[in-house]
Order: C-alpha cells, then structure tokens, then sequence
C-alpha cells in the first residue's frame, strides 16, 4: 500500500491520498478525540498528536498544532493508516457523535437515522454545489434529535449562507429547528476573559460600523495566548485587499487598543474556503 501526501496552503495541515476510498460519499471533520467516537480511524489518529481530522472521498486532511513538525509525526501517521486499511478496519461505525456543543441539549449528536441522511443528502445535492461557488463548504457535524438542531462546519464563503441554508433544512425536513455553525457553537472560554471583552469593544465601537457600511463585518471567533482570531464576513470575504485591510487597518486597531493582544489572526482563507490561518508579521 503506498501512501501519497499533499501540502496544503496551511503548513499545518497535510493531506494523505492512501490510494483508496476512505469515505464512500461525504466528508466528515472531527474537531477532539470527543467528536471522533464513530471513527475508530479518527481515534487512531487523534492519538499520534492532531489536533484536528477530515476524512474525504478518498483523502485523509490532518492538522497539527504549531508545537508539531510534520517530519515527526509522519511515520508514525502512515503506519497508522496503513495498519487501518490492511487489517480491514471501518472507518466509520454506526456509533453516535459525542460532541460537547450537545451537553446539557439532550442525546449526542448523531449523523445516523432517517433525519439525518435526509439532512445530508440535502447538503449533497443543493446545498453544497452553492456553498462551493461561494468558496466554501458546508458539512454536516451532526443532528440532534432532542432540540432538531442541525450542526454544521460552514467555511469560507458558506458562512454567510446560514440564514439561507435554514431555511431550506426547515422547509424540507419538518424535524428541523434550527440549524448552527459548529464552530460558532462550542463553547470559547477566551471570549468571555477581559481581553476578549477588550477586544469585542474594539470591533463594536471603532471597526464594525465603519465595515458594515461596505456589507461587512468583522467576527471575533476566539482570543488565546494573547492572540484574537477573526473572521470576515459579509462583504469582507473574498474581497482581494482583505489581507490589506486586515494588516493595515484591523490588526492595528486590535492592537492598539487592547495592548496585551500579540496578534490577529484571519481565519478565512479567501481562496479556498478553508481556515488556515495568517501568520502574524513582526512588530
């Protein structure tokens, strides 16, 4: 079994093409060791140190953290891999998603049972291809049968299409209530800190009005080791001087009024859809 792997634009993710079908249709994205209770797979390469795992089609994207060289862990990874498929091991089981954006909202969240292949296969056919022209992606997380919550992993452009895609999931799947983006979901202990706070200040009052004039905003998605994450939306994403206007305009702004903050970090990549991070430039 020979295993291809492909660099992405973000250093941190890696690709691995094993040669053979991982997924027979759909994509799933695990974002803890927790969200990976279907896919012995998953678990298998949580262990080795990842911090985050897509199973595609036919591809395998892992993501390290920052601390992480990818010489390291490849071989082991590999040898995980190929241990998986040669001994004939599933890579998803029927299993429910344990997932914590689910705690204290009843029964974990599931992709398995009429609802949620009725939910996917929406996504599939109609919402996806859109999500997709948009420079996104949207996938499904999982459904919860208690709330008829549907959450997904909305990326790039497909962010700005939530409004639309619940409207959709309600019209055609009565079960559904409501539908969320995952990442918004879990819980960010960084944003309710004084420096998060300092920084929320900063996009309401002095950036935010002035980006809403152009369709746009700014969202605060996180604030960790003196480093605030943010996302562009609206009439930001895509747009060919967001790059600019995030290095001459808002990582300023942030940093100027909330001294302690290090960093900004974009977590939209404008021409993919995916969420690789911008490094930050030297001061």
């Amino acid at each position: 079994m020979f295993i291809q792997t492909e660099e992405t634009r973000d250093p941190s993710v890696l690709k691995f093409l094993p040669g053979r079908e991982v997924l027979a249709e759909g994509s799933l994205n695990f974002h803890a060791p927790e969200d990976a209770r279907n896919s012995p797979l998953a678990q298998r390469l949580f262990e080795l140190g990842v911090t985050k795992v897509a199973l595609g089609h036919d591809h395998i994207t892992l993501t390290k953290d920052k601390g992480s060289q990818w010489k390291t862990l490849k071989p082991a990874i590999l040898g995980a891999i190929m241990d998986h498929f040669t001994a004939n091991q599933p890579v998803v089981t029927n299993a429910p998603v344990k997932n914590d954006a689910s705690v204290a909202a009843g029964p974990a969240l599931t992709l398995e049972g009429e609802v949620a292949e009725q939910i996917a296969e929406l996504l599939d056919t109609r919402i996806r291809p859109v999500a997709k022209d948009q420079d996104g992606d949207a996938v499904l997380i999982g459904f919860n049968p208690a709330t008829g919550r549907v959450h997904l992993d909305l990326s790039g452009g497909a962010v700005n299409l939530l409004g639309g895609i619940q409207t959709m999931l309600r019209h055609y799947v009565p079960e559904v209530n409501e539908v969320v983006n995952h990442n918004d979901w879990t819980p960010k202990p960084g944003l309710d800190t004084e420096e998060g706070r300092a920084v929320q200040a900063v996009l309401d009052n002095e950036i935010n009005p002035g980006v809403a004039m152009h369709g746009g905003k700014i969202r605060l998605i996180d604030v960790a080791d003196h480093t605030a994450f943010i996302r562009l939306e609206g009439g930001c994403h895509g747009c060919g001087a967001a790059d600019v206007t995030l290095k001459q305009g808002v990582e300023v702004a942030i940093m100027e009024g909330v001294p302690t903050i290090v960093a900004v970090l974009d977590t939209t990549d404008h021409a993919e859809g995916k969420n690789p991070y911008y490094q930050p430039h030297s001061h």
